[in-house]
């Protein structure tokens, strides 16, 4: 059976993260086939979104304690390539230049939760929950703390970490990490809706903002920054993807990439 399951719908790729027996536990096989599928993905220009989800009771459950354990007893140097393994996974998916939707029910616990937190979008069951449990094995949220503390912020990424506490999906969504909370029976719906109006803009747009985003995120809004943007806006307004969408406006018609005529 395949850790990795692939799914089109539409403009979107729906990547199914496949060990429900162990709630979709993050082992190596598993983040290598996200790798590879990601690689893949990304030069299928048809492909505008990526949506993640997980098969069976969960989202993720997070790291495989069984993996853990056997890492702990590797050597230093190897023991540190493993762990770099998931810290490439998830830049791979922050700086992805397609959308990633993060589509979760059930558990998203430590790397999984960290998993959403990379992600550009989260949409959640109410029934979901998120949790980082890692101190209260001895552990911490190592790789996933950057991406934590950017999607919760820092006071409130403080407060999870070092409680271990649940994190419902209502509670999530209040303070962020969740985009939308939404009944079950109805959560591919808000997923598909979300990814046909992410389909409606362009691709290279949405890279070149995905790309801006990260850039001002931190920055300190000073004379440089805005002489920045506005070189950005500059670039991308000369070229064709550009021309094009400017063009359809006027003439009110769909651009080409929209898939509509």
């Amino acid at each position: 059976m395949a850790v990795l399951e692939s799914e089109r719908r539409g403009p979107a790729a729906w990547l199914w993260l496949n060990r429900p027996e162990v709630r979709n536990a993050l082992n190596g096989e598993l983040q290598d086939a996200l790798s590879r599928s990601l690689d893949e993905l990304e030069k299928q220009a048809v492909v505008r979104v990526i949506v993640l989800a997980g098969r069976g009771q969960a989202f993720s459950a997070g790291g495989d304690l069984a993996r853990m354990e056997q890492a702990a007893k590797l050597a230093q140097a190897r023991s540190r390539r493993e762990a770099r393994r998931f810290a490439r996974l998830l830049l791979r998916i922050h700086t992805y230049p397609k959308p990633v939707i993060a589509r979760v029910h059930g558990a998203a616990f430590a790397g999984g939760m960290g998993l959403c937190a990379a992600c550009d979008l989260v949409i959640a069951a109410e029934e979901a929950e998120f949790c980082l449990p890692e101190v209260r094995i001895g552990l911490v949220p190592a790789m996933i703390s950057p991406y934590l503390v950017r999607a919760l912020g820092a006071p409130q990424a403080r407060r999870y970490v070092l409680t271990g506490e649940r994190l419902g999906a209502r509670e999530a969504h209040r303070i962020g990490l969740v985009h939308e909370c939404v009944p079950a029976a109805g959560l591919d719906a808000s997923v598909e809706r979300l990814v046909g109006q992410i389909a409606r803009a362009g691709p290279n747009a949405l890279a070149h903002a995905k790309k801006l985003l990260a850039r001002v995120e931190r920055a300190g809004i000073t004379p440089k920054l805005a002489a920045d943007t506005a070189s950005v806006l500059a670039a991308v307004r000369g070229g064709e993807e550009a021309r094009e969408g400017i063009r359809a406006f006027l003439e009110r018609r769909a651009p080409f990439w929209s898939g509509r005529s």
